[in-house]
């Protein structure tokens, strides 16, 4: 009686598997391993590099996009959507785009103040213009100098209390011993730079 069962049951098995085999074949495309929709770009995947020439429109728009995103970060981390750490990065993101808007005004800044020279030199401007170039490059230089500053406080800040994360996590048994030599690195390597 059984026999008589398991026949059937093998050829409907069988037939199922190859029937399968046939639509899987038919839904692979021809690149391996990759996906037949390509999923969008997202924002905070794109490049964080510096930007040559100092483009300050699209520096400008970063730092817009900065504040954007650490403006409800905390109410977020509150509400247990975020975690700490990434309310934190998205603070230290903000900061690193206010430092490099800075230095790409005082770059842009000198490159003005050469052209303003060159024209003094030919008397097509006057002192006083000259002056007030060299006036507002000064600001510019200073505001530079302390957003770097607050860049360089706000990535050791970072650099402690990802250690000291590291440090608990390797205690409470979650984290490992690597993790906690790297952020140990991480933090000499900014106290030497400074």
């Amino acid at each position: 009686m059984t026999r008589i069962f398991a026949l059937p049951v093998t050829l409907l098995a069988l037939a199922m598997s190859v029937w399968a085999a046939d639509q899987s074949a038919k839904n692979k495309s021809v690149e391996p391993d990759s996906f037949d929709v390509e999923p969008p770009i997202l924002k905070q995947n794109l490049s964080d590099e510096p930007l040559p020439n100092g483009d300050m429109a699209r520096l400008e728009k970063q730092l817009e996009r900065a504040k954007q995103n650490a403006a409800g970060a905390e109410r977020l981390y509150k509400i247990g959507v975020l975690a700490k750490m990434e309310v934190e990065q998205r603070l230290l993101k903000v900061i690193r785009c206010e430092s490099d808007l800075a230095n790409a005004r005082v770059a842009r800044a000198k490159d003005e103040l050469a052209e303003k020279e060159s024209q003094f030199a030919s008397g097509e401007i006057t002192r006083d213009e000259l002056e007030s170039i060299k006036t507002a490059l000064a600001q510019l230089t200073e505001a530079a100098q302390v957003a770097t500053a607050k860049r360089e406080r706000a990535e050791l800040e970072a650099a402690e209390a990802n250690l000291r994360r590291q440090q608990k996590l390797l205690k409470l048994g979650v984290g490992q011993k690597s993790d906690v030599t790297r952020a140990e690195e991480k933090l000499a390597e900014l106290k030497a730079q400074k």
